[in-house]
């Protein structure tokens, strides 16, 4: 049977709930903690920085399916469901026997996968009565599906975006500002934790954990605000299952099973999604699946970091998560232009490395551009920086294939476009870009100031 190019689902197959791997997990992820009494963090406690159906969500260890609400739902099917497309192109310029599907998120303005959760998160800020919600941004695309969510729902936005991202990347910015948000670079004189930062690290080209703690400050500091995330956090992973669920769908209309299942992983949102379903049936003894994480080998936090309590955030004041980290303080390379860049990774798919659900690879951003450059040739799509350190392994994982002969079904997330990402492009074809590998001793420097935590 011919397989399409792109296998689309109708409206009506759109997935009504969210799936919750936690509730499948045997092991369940540590607890987070308050970052003064190193107790377990109530729900009370996190009402105060975060929206409070977005707690529940967030604690909720046992409840496998959470329904969509129908407000949400709508804004979904603006450019949901999303194409699932069979790279024909790239495996013939491949020579693999390899079958490679790809899950494309692009398909929006905001041009990433973030506005499943986006939108999600100022539906129940704005269902809270609340005025307005603060956020972090790295690469831009948070802080850009952010913005478009508090637009509709008329939601006052203010962004931190990582100062390194705030200069190279002008035009993302001026997005966020077109759907009313107020960018600033971070670390900034604008709070107290940014102005500690700039004094410890003058000069500084900023970090995600840096931004975080900013936004964090701003939320607690005016009233009727919250704080958001778009990534790491349980419940980011909760409604970016919508990614999976529509995948396997797809995919079952078909009667295709996937043999490798790869996604980029930063703070493990888009992975987490991608994965969500699948990894459910293996946690189920249902099926099983070679699953994949890709990280950028100068932010390595899966392949290098260490399995520990860290700060989520570089001003400590955030709760605590047992997480696969880098430490707190790690601000990743200036050179570093693919994204990716939090020190951190999220507490669920932590839990599931360290059990031995999934592995992970680090690639470095050369390579990683050379992958993009090749699957833009033959498949037309400009892929974001992030999403291609899972086509860099999908290639690589489709070569392995020629050599032995294997006809495997493979399966990456394509999150989004890289249409605001073309200074590093450039860098990459004018060939001034380069690789660093952060050190044993500046990752151990790192590591030597994770919390005691017993």
């Amino acid at each position: 049977m011919k397989i399409p190019y792109k296998i689309y689902l109708e409206e009506s197959e759109l997935p009504k709930q969210w799936y919750n791997m936690r509730a499948d997990m045997k092991v369940k992820p540590a607890p987070i903690l308050n970052p003064g009494t190193l107790e377990p963090v109530t729900a009370e406690e996190l009402s105060g920085i975060f929206c409070e159906e977005l707690v529940k969500q967030e604690l909720d260890n046992d409840t496998a399916y959470f329904d969509i609400p129908e407000e949400i739902m709508d804004f979904y099917k603006m450019y949901r469901p999303s194409p699932l497309t069979r790279a024909y192109f790239l495996e013939k310029a491949l020579g693999t026997p390899a079958k490679i599907y790809y899950k494309f998120e692009g398909n929006n303005t905001s041009g990433s996968h973030k506005l499943n959760s986006a939108i999600a998160q100022a539906y129940y800020a704005k269902k809270q009565g609340l005025k307005g919600v603060t956020t972090e941004t790295g690469a831009g695309q948070w802080g850009t599906a952010l913005s478009m969510a508090c637009s509709f729902f008329g939601l006052d936005c203010k962004v931190y975006m990582v100062k390194v991202s705030y200069e190279q990347k002008p035009f993302r910015r001026e997005v966020m500002r077109t759907y009313g948000a107020t960018v600033t670079p971070s670390p900034s004189d604008t709070t107290e934790v940014g102005r500690k930062i700039l004094a410890e690290f003058p000069g500084t080209t900023g970090s995600l954990g840096c931004a975080i703690s900013e936004a964090v400050e701003a939320a607690v500091s005016h009233e009727g605000y919250r704080y958001v995330l778009g990534s790491v956090l349980s419940q980011v992973l909760l409604h970016q299952s919508v990614i999976g669920l529509e995948t396997a769908a797809a995919l079952k209309k078909y009667d295709i099973k996937p043999d490798i299942i790869i996604g980029c992983a930063g703070g493990g949102s888009n992975l987490g999604g991608l994965i969500s379903p699948f990894m459910g049936e293996k946690l189920r003894g249902e099926a099983d699946y070679r699953i994949i994480a890709v990280e950028p080998a100068s932010c390595p936090s899966f392949t290098r970091g260490k399995f520990a309590y860290d700060f989520c955030d570089t001003g400590k004041v955030c709760p605590l998560q047992k997480m696969y980290t880098l430490g707190s303080g790690f601000i990743p390379s200036a050179n570093h232009a693919g994204g990716l860049r939090y020190h951190g990774m999220s507490g669920i798919l932590s839990q599931l490395y360290h059990d031995g659900y999934m592995e992970a690879v680090s690639v470095e951003q050369t390579s990683v551009f050379e992958a993009a450059q090749q699957f833009a040739r033959v498949e037309g799509i400009l892929p974001a920086p992030e999403s291609s350190h899972a086509i860099r392994v999908a290639i690589d994982e489709a070569l392995k294939c020629k050599e032995t002969g294997e006809e495997k079904t493979i399966v990456f997330g394509l999150t989004g476009t890289g249409y605001f990402d073309m200074v590093a492009y450039q860098k990459y074809n004018d060939g001034e870009m380069s690789d660093y590998i952060p050190s044993d001793e500046e990752l151990n420097a790192s590591l030597s100031a994770l919390p005691k935590v017993d």
